[in-house]
């Protein structure tokens, strides 16, 4: 009976020391705390949809145009209206 006692504290070491070996061996052995993978850059999250130039369009009788034009961006809203002169407008 005491041989089989030392067998078994024996095994219980091996088997303690191959987990420990096979736990060491799993690990990369750096800190705990990694940077994330996929990280969200800054000019990424500032960057939002541009809302487009709403533009509401009307005939008068005489068969002339006029519009209302709509939107956030001063700069687009002047480009659109450049571009509806352009092309309703007559040439003269």
């Amino acid at each position: 009976m005491k041989k089989r006692a030392g067998y078994n504290k024996m095994f219980l070491l091996f088997l303690l020391l191959a987990v420990l070996a096979w736990g060491y061996a799993c690990s990369d052995g750096r800190s705990s705390e990694k940077e994330p993978v996929f990280g969200q850059a800054p000019e990424i999250r500032e960057i939002r949809p541009q809302k487009p130039v709403k533009i509401k369009l009307k005939r008068n009788a005489r068969g002339a145009y006029s519009w209302e034009l709509t939107g956030d961006n001063a700069d687009r809203i002047i480009g659109a209206d450049r571009k509806l002169r352009e092309s309703l407008t007559p040439d003269r």
